[in-house]
């Protein structure tokens, strides 16, 4: 007899949700601290987050993955299975895990990638309402981006009493979609105004945007308005930077973000808490959820599954090198996130034959995974297990092939089945994880270290980035990249670099799969984050508003006569 496999929209919607008020009673948090948004969505409360602070921190577990490719990976329904999986083999004990992710963006959920809440029976709920809106978070951060884009315009249109060259502003709009048209636009052409004038600027996407890095990192609200006050739009004509402060933005642009600055908590399919909050690419910004949502949740909770954006060369690397290095926090293990169809796509598979058995790609495409192990190792000093997450078109000769070539690495690799069954599925990873996370003492934990010191130019870290995680000869920057580096190398060299790149690579060029190497990343223009206080590095042809595809997903979403979502993934 055939079964019907049903879509994850369908799985998520045939779900009975639990009150939310019973999801967050199981980390002794009651209705004062909960702001409700319906039956199953709430954000944690100022008062209620200020009262953890004085609680001990769990352990915090990174899931990251191999360079993305067309055949998927699964990282965040392995983060949503594995604390699926943790609170089954925890079931008999005082001891619980929660999730703590980003939040989708409108623009992938539109565009190529679909929803970002998981997938098949690991996933988050509300499904409809996690990719769609939300809580109004992102659109808050949109609007205190635009709000204080157009006090620019008004104080120049105004007069210009801070006397700011116009050439210099560096402030662009943005907007949570993906639309290439807007990325570079022209202000009031053809206006007849005699004050009007003309300005070229553009849109990002909201996940691009510093506001966002911003929100993401900030601490507390006091922190969050003072950093939105350091952001550098521009030079006033006398070469001096001209800040938000200065238009006196950062008040009214965090009243736009207080609500927002409240993680919101919602549950998966087999009620594990979650902890949703921001959502910065990985790709063009840094990757990671908020400061405050993880720091929150490593006080409600003994475990804490959290996931970087893309490959481990750009949101693990962004997550140490920035998220950490502002924080003091520490990974105590990592997940590697692969797939058997993903490594044969690395060894020069096409996408139409990767159900077809191949040892010999497979072989060859694991040097994409243990480049990514490597890394996480030699470089960040972190523990590493590999969750393969598997397909039904996986063969035992493959699964054995991969696990035996991690084992010379003294790496296990563990198969997966959370997507078709659940926590049940990934019970031998959260076994794996409590056995390394229980076992490790101070003397046998692994020394946890940044990629490069504060202290060295800012050259110096994109080389290092460059050629010991994505294994390029050299750095080549273009005439405006070698400008523009020069003028932020005297104020701003003590900043960590966040690499702006392809995510389908360890190159700038998204067609070199595998682990390539003697490639040159090439770095074509330079973006100050004065406020998120990092240096962003556009490195080939990465677009920082993407564009949507030929058939973007929007076309299979539409509401059924019943009112219900149909065609999110």
């Amino acid at each position: 007899m055939s079964h019907t496999i049903l879509s994850d929209i369908e799985i998520a919607q045939a779900a009975t949700l639990k009150p939310i008020s019973t999801i967050a009673s199981k980390h002794n948090l009651n209705n004062d601290d909960l702001i409700p948004y319906g039956h199953s969505i709430a954000k944690l409360s100022a008062k209620c987050i200020l009262k953890l602070q004085d609680q001990p921190d769990g352990k915090l577990i990174l899931v990251t993955a191999i360079s993305p490719t067309p055949a998927g990976e699964g990282k965040t329904t392995t983060t949503i299975g594995l604390a699926d999986a943790l609170n089954l083999v925890l079931a008999d004990s005082d001891k619980n895990a929660m999730v703590c992710m980003r939040e989708p963006s409108l623009g992938p959920v539109f565009g190529l990638k679909g929803g970002a809440t998981g997938g098949g029976y690991s996933q988050v709920v509300p499904m409809e309402d996690i990719n769609l809106h939300f809580t109004g978070d992102f659109h808050a951060i949109g609007s205190a981006n635009n709000l204080l884009a157009a006090l620019i315009d008004n104080h120049i249109y105004q007069g210009n009493a801070l006397n700011i060259d116009l050439s210099s502003v560096t402030w662009r709009r943005c907007m949570d979609m993906n639309d290439r048209a807007l990325r570079s636009i022209t202000l009031n052409k053809n206006l007849k105004d005699a004050k009007s004038y003309e300005r070229m600027t553009g849109f990002d996407i909201t996940v691009a945007s510093e506001v966002m890095a911003i929100f993401c990192l900030a601490t507390s609200l006091e922190n969050l308005q003072t950093c939105l006050g350091n952001i550098q739009i521009g030079l006033n004509t006398s070469r001096q930077p001209i800040l938000a402060s200065d238009l006196q933005a950062e008040g009214a642009m965090t009243a736009l973000l207080k609500n927002a600055f409240q993680p919101t908590v919602v549950q998966t399919l087999e009620g594990t808490t979650a902890i949703i909050h921001g959502g910065p690419f990985a790709n063009i910004a840094h990757g990671c959820n908020s400061v405050v949502a993880t720091k929150t949740a490593l006080k409600l909770a003994d475990y804490v599954v959290t996931e970087a954006g893309f490959g481990a060369d750009l949101g693990a690397e962004k997550f140490i090198d920035i998220k950490c290095r502002k924080t003091g926090l520490q990974p105590d293990v990592v997940i590697l996130v692969a797939t058997v169809r993903a490594l044969k796509y690395h060894g020069g598979v096409n996408v139409s034959s990767l159900n077809q058995e191949d040892l010999s790609a497979l072989k060859s495409g694991m040097l994409n995974l243990l480049k990514h192990v490597q890394n996480l190792q030699e470089h960040f000093g972190l523990q590493v297990i590999v969750a393969i997450n598997h397909f039904t078109s996986d063969t035992d000769a493959e699964i054995g092939l991969l696990q035996s070539e991690l084992e010379r690495f003294s790496v296990k690799a563990i198969v997966c089945k959370h997507w078709a069954l659940g926590g049940k599925g990934a019970k031998n990873l959260a076994v794996e994880v409590l056995n390394v996370v229980e076992k490790t003492t101070a003397a046998t934990k692994p020394n946890f270290r940044l990629l490069y010191p504060d202290d060295i130019s800012l050259f110096e870290k994109i080389e290092i980035i460059a050629q010991k995680i994505y294994g390029a000869s050299h750095v080549e920057l273009s005439m405006a990249a070698q400008a523009m580096l020069a003028d932020l190398e005297m104020k701003y060299s003590h900043y960590p670099v966040c690499i702006a790149k392809t995510q389908y690579s360890f190159s700038s060029d998204p067609t070199l799969r595998g682990a390539p190497t003697g490639h040159i990343l090439n770095v074509r223009e330079f973006r100050l984050s004065r406020g998120a206080e990092f240096i962003v590095a556009i490195c080939g042809d990465i677009m920082t508003m993407p564009g949507l595809p030929l058939h973007p997903a929007s076309e299979r979403i539409g509401v059924n006569q019943s009112g219900n979502i149909t065609g999110l993934n």
